[in-house]
């Protein structure tokens, strides 16, 4: 179909799309977040992406889901309704990792929360219910993260993929603008979607006859969910299996039976080309939200003037789920267009000169290149700074970052994003200069996560002598800059293989080298990582090992050790302290962690974990 000239917004409203000139939608989009026209929104990103290939769509934005109205309001979709919790699983935005539910949600105007737990199921069945001939295409995090059989940690279970529980037709997994596009010729041709079932980059169901009687070539059949649900083994075997084969090049088809369905993952899709993400993020978005709210949204107010210059990762750390999402292959776009965007920012009027963010998943992997990725990621390894293959010379980003500062109207271009500090160190470039120098506001974000050796090799991070090597030379730059700037690190407690004894060296180090400790994160199970299933199984799903697996109390005293000048933590880190048998780190001394009695507390803040401790650097 030809293009279609791009709206200022894509139409929410009948009026709107009257205003256009369009009687019925060919697709309808459906998400938990409110509708902010920016290519960091999935749902903004993909509208626009099928209206420049010649369809019309609506957006639905954060429907409420026990009535009718808002699910009908834009009528019958010709092609399919597209379906998405939001840009974050809805269980993990309502809930914090201590299952308390949240009371504000950073998609929503004023930051109130708009969407129900397990938003693309509910969403699903209420619009099956009344349009229940109309295919539905489910996507975004929640959707593409659920598609196997998963331990789902709010509910304390495993759960059947997302697809046997929503009467939905087919996923769309990872980043979905190929398949989404293809989907959606393919049906625009007349092609049921019942016969849509070859398509790279989605996952389907059918009945086990059909399965059977089809027989998939070069296809990996999983334990089943019957097996998984039961047995933390195979649960462990399958998890393992599925994520060896999350290549889009070798990544054979996947299957698991269910009780009533077969679920089917095609291979994933091939990573976009430098043009067409060029293309993808040069559409006319205005980055704003919709203006029929009436207040802001306030996750776009850190990412409204940032770039993202690529997708994919391969840092493949145990607790992050991208190389099921983006995968592993990092693909670039190029400076050319990452300026022609930076331009069009600076015309925006409410454009201060700030680019707050120019980056990715991680910052430093922009223009960072493996031979062997135009066959697929190596399969028998993972992708590491010393890999020779590997090429780590951060030049381009060094000559991009260079040029956005140049450019007309921009006072300031910032790498918000964090960075891989084995990288910087494999680096031989001036990327690390220049970062401190012109990009850097004071504090520059690693991610460290732990010191102890087991505990960062289960999370597949660089070790301790890694994170002091850099910054030795983190400082020796900036002393010659003549600039004080500081490591801001993320740490995190409760992760598998952490043990209080752990927890407790981790805390030394901290007092030891007076690091913040805001940037503090309670391992939480998500769906699809390997620490995840860790969590569940208490086995390594690569080497089968068994491994301690923080639970219950265990995990609130390791998250209360890792902020222990908190006097409300008080009670657990001297549990914590004598369990460890190491009481000498409660008294008075300058090298204890907590005093002997607790202190009077006084004007406490009352969100434990925001406040900066009186410590000033890293």
């Amino acid at each position: 179909m030809p293009a279609k000239k791009q709206p200022g917004f894509l139409p929410t409203s009948r009026q709107e799309a009257e205003g256009l000139g369009i009687d019925q939608f060919d697709i309808i989009l459906i998400s938990g977040d409110a509708y902010v026209d920016h290519p960091s929104f999935g749902t903004a990103l993909i509208g626009r992406v099928l209206w420049d290939a010649g369809y019309s769509v609506g957006i639905i934005a954060q429907p409420y889901w026990k009535k009718e109205d808002d699910f009908k309001k834009l009528g019958q979709p010709r092609l399919f309704f597209g379906i998405s919790s939001g840009n974050v699983d809805s269980m993990v935005n309502n809930f914090t990792a201590n299952l308390k539910r949240r009371s504000n949600d950073v998609y929503s105007p004023g930051g109130v929360s708009c969407r129900s737990d397990r938003a693309t199921i509910v969403y699903a069945d209420k619009v099956h219910a009344l349009f229940p001939k109309v295919p539905l295409v489910l996507g975004g995090i929640e959707a593409s993260l659920r598609r196997f059989a998963h331990y789902d940690y709010w509910s304390d279970s495993v759960r059947q993929s997302i697809l046997a529980d929503a009467p939905a037709d087919m996923i769309v997994f990872g980043m979905g603008e190929r398949p989404l596009l293809d989907l959606t010729e393919r049906l625009d041709k007349g092609e049921s979607i019942q016969d849509v079932n070859d398509l790279a980059g989605t996952v389907v169901k059918m009945e086990l006859r059909k399965w059977r009687s089809i027989g998939y070539d070069d296809q990996l059949v999983l334990p089943s969910f019957a097996e998984i649900s039961t047995d933390k083994r195979s649960y462990a075997d399958a998890f393992r299996l599925h994520y060896q084969e999350q290549d889009p090049f070798h990544g054979r088809t996947v299957i698991q039976t269910h009780p009533k369905t077969v679920i089917i993952q095609n291979r994933p899709s091939k990573p976009l080309t430098t043009e067409e993400l060029d293309f993808v993020y040069e559409l006319p978005y205005t980055r704003e939200a919709h203006p029929s709210y009436k207040e802001s949204v306030p996750a776009l107010e850190p990412v409204k003037f940032s770039v993202t210059t690529h997708r994919g990762c391969f840092g493949s750390c145990s607790f992050c789920a991208l190389t099921h999402h983006q995968g592993r292959i990092v693909q670039s776009r190029s400076a050319e267009s990452i300026i022609r965007e930076v331009i069009r920012i600076t015309r925006m009027p409410s454009f201060k000169g700030i680019i707050q963010d120019v980056g990715g998943p991680t910052a430093n992997m922009y223009g960072l290149y493996c031979a062997a990725w135009m066959k697929g990621a190596c399969s028998d390894k993972l992708c590491s700074a010393d890999c020779p293959s590997l090429k780590t010379d951060h030049s381009l980003q060094v000559e991009l970052l260079k040029r956005l500062r140049a450019i007309p109207g921009v006072r300031k271009v910032f790498v918000g994003s964090g960075i891989r500090h084995d990288l910087v160190l494999a680096d031989r470039s001036s990327y690390l200069e220049d970062l401190c120098q012109y990009h850097v506001s004071g504090h520059l974000k690693i991610a460290p996560e732990h010191v102890v050796r087991k505990v960062t090799d289960c999370m597949h991070k660089p070790p301790l002598e890694v994170l002091e090597a850099f910054k030795a030379r983190f400082d020796v730059v900036n002393k010659a800059h003549q600039k004080e700037q500081y490591l801001v690190p993320y740490l995190m407690s409760g992760h598998p293989g952490c043990t209080v004894k752990d927890m407790i060296e981790l805390a030394e180090y901290i007092r030891d080298h007076r690091m913040y400790t805001e940037q503090v994160q309670d391992f939480t199970p998500t769906p699809m990582t390997i620490s995840t299933a860790m969590y569940y199984t208490g086995l390594d799903p690569i080497t089968m090992n068994p491994i301690h697996v923080p639970k219950g109390r265990e995990k609130r005293i390791q998250r209360a050790i890792l902020q222990y000048k908190d006097q409300r933590n008080y009670g657990l880190v001297k549990e914590g302290l004598k369990l460890a048998d190491r009481e000498d780190l409660i008294g008075d001394c300058q090298k204890c962690l907590i005093p002997g009695k607790p202190a009077i507390r006084e004007k406490i803040s009352k969100t434990p974990g925001k406040g900066r401790s009186n410590d000033r650097s890293f």
